[in-house]
């Protein structure tokens, strides 16, 4: 690239699509169709691993743009992407192997017959849309994107230097993040499997939102960045397994991942409006800190209305019936 409009494209538009065809919405999936018991530790294990695996990279690709350029940077994580390959040779549901998701009993009941891909998926966000406990989930989850992806992780390092803190070191407090996040999602997985989702989303969101005010209000000092990005970390992506088990509890197996893309989808957009919101506060304001006291006052509302779902969902008659 050695235009800004080849920088839209090539990172925004056919990077940002690629990743929102992948990861989490895949794990969704999976767990979902290959478990009924220890759904939400299986969630919690891919969730982490997907996080994390993004967060390890940043150390070494600060090292590397630091000493080789940014082109340089970039290696690690293409071999990474030419490793996965090995996903194209993976079964697609347990009936292919004539068992039936861990934790049922009985005989392997085939899928239904696939319906044509855009109409499936449009068909499901009409009927979803229909459901208070879609927006709530969508909304609370645009609340994630919004204190996650756009914010911390696309200007957390830039914030950082702003206070005089180098990026390698900024970097390395991202890869704390990501090593406690695997710890506090596959912790988030086993919980969500025994209590009450919208106790622990309530918690999570809470406990986010109190932790990014607090770095707003910090001296940006080793001990300070080190304390926030454990803290932080353990909460980074822990909303993942129980949304999951709310919409797959709501919706149905089959369409839990169709109608987890659609709650995902605010994830991102919430990412989206978090990235160019905190580089609006930065550009104009001189300073990334509002966007930072935003999203935590958000995540705080977000822990309020998680209590607005149902305390014993039940599928929605209309998608249950396809």
């Amino acid at each position: 690239m050695n235009r800004l409009w080849q920088l839209f494209v090539i990172w925004g538009v056919m990077v940002g699509t690629a990743t929102g065809l992948t990861a989490v919405v895949f794990s969704a999936i999976v767990s979902t169709r290959w478990f009924t018991e220890q759904r939400g530790l299986v969630v919690g294990i891919l969730t982490a691993s997907n996080a994390t695996g993004q967060l390890a990279f940043l150390p070494l690709a600060a090292l590397l743009e630091a000493h080789y350029g940014w082109r340089a940077a970039l290696a690690p994580t293409l071999i990474g992407l030419a490793a996965v390959g090995v996903i194209l040779f993976m079964v697609e549901r347990p009936y292919d192997l004539g068992l039936v998701p861990y934790g049922e009993r009985g005989r392997p009941i085939p899928p239904a017959p696939a319906k044509p891909v855009f109409g499936a998926t449009l068909s499901a966000l009409n009927k979803a849309s229909g459901s208070l406990t879609f927006w709530v989930l969508a909304g609370t989850f645009f609340v994630c994107g919004l204190s996650t992806n756009g914010l911390v992780q696309t200007h957390f390092i830039s914030l950082c230097a702003d206070f005089g803190v180098a990026s390698v070191t900024a970097a390395s407090m991202l890869a704390i993040i990501g090593l406690c996040d695997f710890i506090g999602t596959i912790g988030s997985g086993w919980l969500s499997d025994r209590y009450d989702n919208r106790a622990l989303l309530f918690v999570y969101y809470g406990l986010r939102g109190l932790s990014l005010v607090a770095l707003a209000q910090s001296s940006f000092s080793l001990y300070g960045l080190s304390l926030f990005s454990v803290f932080y970390g353990l909460d980074w992506v822990a909303t993942v397994p129980p949304t999951v088990r709310l919409t797959a509890q709501k919706f149905t197996r089959e369409k839990t991942g169709i109608v987890f893309g659609w709650v995902f989808s605010a994830h991102m957009v919430g990412a989206a409006v978090a990235a160019y919101g905190a580089g609006f506060s930065r550009a104009y304001w001189e300073t990334y800190l509002p966007a930072f006291y935003v999203a935590g006052v958000a995540c705080l509302g977000a822990a309020a209305i998680v209590w607005l779902v149902g305390a014993r969902p039940t599928p929605v008659p209309a998608l249950a019936a396809e």
